[in-house]
Parts: structure tokens; C-alpha cells; sequence
């Protein structure tokens, strides 16, 4: 008995002093996470939730009475959101699909090829995160090509911006996968399209998902490239909010302009609701493996 005492005695003054410690980190992140993300929403709230003359001074202040659906309203049926909505679908969903499939395509090849000329190519693939596009080159060159001012122009854009980011997320992750489960598939009889389609792309699931959500919140947020590509003929969310913020809508009605915001990221919020998980474990697998 005082044998196994004495250990339990002598550890339980060390374990009291470190229980302390283990609740100052998840305090102090909890903490920042509410001052670096919750005090600018609530900021947006709040004065989305104001009258025109509250709203004058932007504060983290609770309006007398809250307005948010009435301004909900206003700035749906004024704001011309719905066909700058569809103007924005229109754009994302060609441009984010046609960069996965082909981002990971070309990310398959260059996982299974190993040579100098393949690791050249990669790096020249991933380069695109860290060099800006040239916006004047891609409007003369759409001008060019008579894309300029049209939706193919403006998705071939997005394409070429975002590829570096699908090879790069996607490219470690097929490292990853067996390559046994494509041999075996190549002696069934199956083509390297069918191989890649039905072994490869499935088993990408929870990275895809995470480049999903990161594309889509780039392309649906974008304002200054669509602003040189396609501005004044195709409207999006962005562009939209950006025109007519200076008009005599939202001319100094802020409560305004803070009531377009949270609608127009209202997508954003539901899709990452539906796939967080996924996006989490695709950041969570990557980082593993």
C-alpha cells in the first residue's frame, strides 16, 4: 500500500501544476479567433441591422431598432442581385469545374512521371502561386482572341489563374495513392481516361473538395480582374456591389452595402456548411501524408 502511495502522491502536485497550463491555449485561441473573426462580423451585422442614419459612422454599437430584413429587402429588389447572381454562376461553376478536372488530370501525370523535365514542368505548373498574372497582357490578349468583354473569356481567365493551386494541392495526394490499384485496373483491360475517372478521381474527393471551396471563394469574391475582362457587360455579385456603390442607392448608406455583403456570401457560408468536413479532412489528409 505505501509503496504504490508514495508514487501517486509525489505525481499528483506535478499534475496539478500543469492542468493550469493546459487551458491557457485553447483560451487565448478562442480568444483571438473571436477578435480577429467575430468583431468584423458583428461590425457587418450590426450596421446592416441599422437605419441610413446610424449607419453614417460604422460602429460596433446595436442599432435602437433592428432594420436587416427591411435593408434585406431594399437591396434585393433594388440592388439588381439576382441577375448579377446568375452572372456569377454563370462564371464559377464552367471555370471551377473545368480547373479540377483538368488540374488533377495534369496532376496525375506529373505524381507518376519521374524524370528532370517532369519535375521542371511541375515546379513551371506551381509557379502560378506566387507570380501575379499580368492583367494588361490577358486583356490585349483576349482582345486578341475576340474573348474580351465575353463569359469564356473571363472563365479561361479564372482557369489559368487557379491551375497552380489544384496541381499543387492535388499532385501530393495522388503521390499517395497505390500505384498498384491502377496497374491491376490496366490488366483489366481499362484506359488511362477510365483509370483515372473511376480509380483516381474518386479517391480525390476530400482534396478536390478543399480546392473546390478555396476557388469558388477567390472567383466569387473577385472584383478587379473581372472588372478589366468582362466589366460593364456581364454583371457578378462583386462587380455589381462595386458599380453601384457609388450611386444613389448605396451613395453613403452603408447599411446598405453591409446588407448586399452578408447576402452575397451567403453561398459561400451554406456550401462550406455542407462540405467542411470534407474540406478539413482534405487539409487534414494532405498534411499527413
Amino acid at each position: 500500500m505505501t509503496a504504490t502511495a508514495a508514487p501517486l502522491a509525489t505525481r499528483r502536485p506535478a499534475r496539478w501544476r500543469r492542468s493550469p497550463m493546459r487551458y491557457v491555449q485553447p483560451v487565448v485561441a478562442i480568444a483571438l479567433v473571436v477578435l480577429l473573426l467575430g468583431v468584423p462580423f458583428w461590425l457587418v451585422v450590426v450596421t446592416a441591422g441599422k437605419s441610413q442614419s446610424e449607419a453614417l459612422n460604422p460602429n460596433l454599437s446595436t442599432p435602437s431598432h433592428w432594420h436587416l430584413w427591411d435593408n434585406f429587402s431594399t437591396v434585393f429588389q433594388e440592388g439588381h442581385m439576382t441577375p448579377a447572381f446568375f452572372g456569377s454562376l454563370l462564371i464559377m461553376i464552367p471555370a471551377v469545374a473545368g480547373v479540377l478536372v483538368l488540374g488533377a488530370m495534369a496532376s496525375w501525370v506529373l505524381a507518376r512521371r519521374k524524370s528532370r523535365t517532369i519535375a521542371f514542368v511541375y515546379a513551371l505548373a506551381i509557379s502560378g502561386l506566387v507570380l501575379p498574372p499580368a492583367v494588361v497582357t490577358i486583356v490585349l490578349l483576349l482582345r486578341q482572341l475576340g474573348l474580351a468583354g465575353t463569359a469564356l473569356g473571363m472563365i479561361g481567365v479564372y482557369m489559368g489563374m487557379y491551375m497552380s493551386t489544384v496541381i499543387f494541392f492535388v499532385t501530393g495526394f495522388v503521390r499517395t495513392i497505390p500505384l498498384e490499384l491502377e496497374e491491376a485496373a490496366r490488366v483489366d483491360g481499362a484506359s488511362p481516361p477510365r483509370v483515372f475517372f473511376r480509380i483516381i478521381l474518386p479517391l480525390l474527393g476530400p482534396t478536390i473538395s478543399t480546392a473546390t471551396i478555396l476557388i469558388c471563394l477567390y472567383i466569387w469574391n473577385d472584383v478587379f480582374y473581372a472588372l478589366f475582362v468582362i466589366g460593364g457587360r456581364i454583371d457578378t455579385l462583386p462587380l455589381n456591389l462595386y458599380q453601384v456603390a457609388s450611386a444613389g442607392l448605396y451613395l453613403n448608406n452603408w447599411h446598405l452595402i453591409f446588407a448586399y455583403i452578408i447576402l452575397m456570401s451567403l453561398p459561400l457560408l451554406v456550401t462550406f456548411g455542407l462540405l467542411q468536413r470534407r474540406i478539413i479532412s482534405g487539409v487534414t489528409s494532405g498534411a499527413v501524408k
